[in-house]
């Protein structure tokens, strides 16, 4: 893909490119506790955004995007978003950002591309963020150190594409190493590597459903947590979140929340707890132990949280009988995207072969995989 990236531009553009990249991410275990001052576990895929570029001597920004077969146009104080190439937003961002942070920017001649997949779940925004803002770095000599490009990233994104996102992403695309985790706490954007075992893989199952129902769900599910957050601190105002929220307080105060968000209240609790386990598990080398909470995290995603969809429960009901597979879970927003699977090392190869094959049949669809 670098090699792909590098011609692409001197296809475009002529001369040669310096080449830069960002993963795209899954995670592991933690899904909906961001918001709600939680904690995470993602890791860095095997999959980037690459950005191909030279500097300019003027103030003018040319960049073509290889995989949309688009080209953006802007100067460097002449950012705006453009809806009709969204993508271009990302860019500009990146370069507004940065601008208003007082650096001097030169513009450039780019090209993007990349084989994260698109609305997957995976992180391809961030990952088109920070190979920007990578590009940029080099072109113009910045020094920035990884917390404050992921801090840079996300205020793009925020800001200038409208996406109210939290640092996950943008610290996985900076931070992140390929074969470790990167445990991050959401309140305090604490975080810490940790080593995955070589003995199992984590895989990720692509259903190739587009994610069409995320976004309005999403917000449905943040007011449902908000809503668990305001009836529970009227006893206990010491809850901002329900990040503060113990597995004891919610059974003391659960007859006095709504049904639904007794629901939506316990699988964020009971989430945040797991992750937490999840990491000693993982500290241990425990694999089986690691693995039985991603089935119960996909469980409470199905039921409490009501976010999988039928190709999803059909990826992780099809992994039950595999003993080489010791955990699986939908990962990201829901609705469509990806699972994740824990897998022997050695078995990866076949895993791949019957896992494609068993959702063909059940569903007609044709998956994708992918390693961590």
């Amino acid at each position: 893909m670098e090699s792909k990236a590098s011609q692409l531009f001197t296809e475009v553009y002529g001369g040669e490119p310096a080449v830069y990249r960002a993963p795209g991410r899954v995670n592991l275990i933690g899904e909906h506790t961001d918001y709600n001052d939680g904690y995470v576990l993602p890791t860095p895929i095997d999959r980037h955004v690459y950005v191909a570029a030279l500097p300019r001597t003027d103030d003018r920004f040319r960049v073509y995007a290889a995989d949309f077969q688009q080209r953006k146009e802007f100067t460097v104080r002449g950012t705006r978003p453009d809806p009709d190439r969204p993508w271009s937003n990302y860019v500009q961002g990146v370069v507004q950002a940065l601008r208003e942070e007082g650096h001097s920017l030169k513009g450039a001649d780019m090209v993007v591309t990349g084989d994260v997949p698109l609305g997957a779940g995976l992180s391809s925004s961030a990952a088109l963020l920070i190979a920007t803002l990578r590009a940029l770095q080099g072109m113009n000599e910045l020094e920035l150190d990884p917390v404050e490009a992921a801090y840079l990233g996300r205020r793009a994104e925020n800001e200038v594409v409208g996406v109210q996102c939290g640092i996950m992403d943008h610290f996985v695309a900076c931070l992140g190493e390929p074969g470790r985790a990167l445990f991050i706490d959401c309140r305090s954007n604490e975080h810490r590597l940790i080593d995955m075992q070589p003995s199992h893989r984590f895989v990720i199952v692509n259903t190739m459903v587009q994610r069409e129902l995320a976004y309005s769900a999403y917000n449905e599910r943040r007011a449902e947590c908000m809503e668990a957050v305001s009836i529970i601190s009227n006893h206990d105002p010491a809850v901002k979140a329900l990040r503060d929220v113990t597995p004891e307080m919610l059974v003391e105060h659960w007859d006095t929340l709504p049904a639904v968000i007794q629901q939506r209240a316990r699988h964020v609790v009971t989430e945040n707890k797991r992750v937490l386990d999840a990491v000693e598990f993982l500290e241990a080398g425990d694999a089986e132990g690691f693995g039985d909470l991603m089935y119960d995290s996909h469980d409470s995603l199905r039921y409490d949280y009501e976010v999988s969809c039928e190709e999803l429960d059909v990826l992780v009901d099809a992994t039950m009988d595999m003993d080489e597979v010791v955990g699986a879970r939908m990962t990201g927003a829901g609705f469509g995207g990806c699972t994740v699977n824990l897998v022997e090392a050695g078995y990866v190869g076949e895993f791949t072969e019957k896992i494609k094959e068993r959702y063909r049949r059940a569903t007609d669809k044709q998956a994708e995989v992918y390693l961590a």
